[in-house]
């Protein structure tokens, strides 16, 4: 038997305080037009998902664990990512 924790154990440590306003902001011209997707796949929080009757990117960014990584991988450089306001954001319980 392995000691190893899931994901949904790992986001149980951090804790967050959510703006009223998303810092995290989507071309949703860019997006429809994407192929990959990699947004869905490469956030370790599921921050987006994909409304196939909308057709449209879903943003859950109170969830955020504010990594970047998904403004990185975007090929279309779609999503604008920002800090939280002060006091808003992350914490790490167990840092």
């Amino acid at each position: 038997m392995t000691n190893e924790n899931t994901i949904d154990d790992k986001l149980y440590t951090v804790k967050f305080k959510n703006d009223d306003k998303s810092h995290l902001v989507s071309d949703m011209n860019k997006c429809k037009c994407c192929c990959d997707k990699v947004c869905l796949y490469i956030c370790p929080a599921n921050v987006y998902s994909w409304n196939q009757e909308e057709d449209s990117l879903e943003i859950a960014y109170e969830n955020c664990l504010e990594c970047s990584a998904c403004k990185v991988a975007c090929p279309l450089n779609s999503i604008v990512w920002n800090y939280p306001k002060g006091g808003c954001g992350i914490t790490y319980k167990y840092s």
